[in-house]
């Protein structure tokens, strides 16, 4: 097999049967794959601040990033094998989610805890509007399996939000 074949003409083979048409298939899949890409950099900045937070609350932090973390990680491959589902193709490289990612990547030597669940309780609220246009998207082509992913999708980023939030807030009754 050449390097031209590996890369190019091949996806005839990757030909999944189903009843949306190209315009449908094309466009479902270009939202996905921008979700699944912003899922993958909020996942590295969830775990790089996992790592790094420190402070009189970091048992607190770190337990709560790294289940906010597993928690995304886990929505990864559904959404990728949903994108296939609906004969679609992926993302392939970190390159590829790097191009395609709205979340913005944190390489701070230093961030405080608090700055930490700010920077990402405004990804989370950011990510959940994003899913709520793709969420029109699916309606709009009658993709009821992928609308009913993302209704969940929606429900875990509210609560990260949430707990975020709650956990960033100062004793008063702010």
């Amino acid at each position: 097999m050449t390097a031209q074949s590996r890369t190019h003409g091949m996806t005839a083979a990757l030909a999944t049967p189903t009843d949306f048409d190209a315009q449908a298939i094309g466009a479902l899949s270009q939202a996905l794959n921008v979700l699944l890409a912003d899922m993958f950099a909020l996942y590295v900045k969830t775990k790089n601040f996992h790592w790094h937070v420190s402070g009189p609350h970091f048992r607190d932090y770190h337990l709560l990033l790294d289940d906010q973390a597993g928690q995304i990680f886990a929505t990864t491959d559904t959404i990728a094998e949903r994108v296939r589902k609906i004969g679609g193709t992926t993302l392939r490289s970190v390159g590829d989610i790097g191009r395609r990612q709205r979340i913005q990547d944190n390489d701070a030597d230093y961030v405080s805890a608090q700055d930490m669940l700010a920077a990402l309780k405004t990804d989370s609220l950011t990510l959940t509007a994003h899913m709520r246009e793709l969420h029109d998207l699916c309606d709009r082509y009658r993709d009821v399996a992928t609308a009913s992913l993302v209704e969940v999708w929606i429900d875990e980023a509210e609560r990260r939000t949430w707990f975020l939030f709650e956990a960033s807030r100062s004793g008063s009754a702010a």
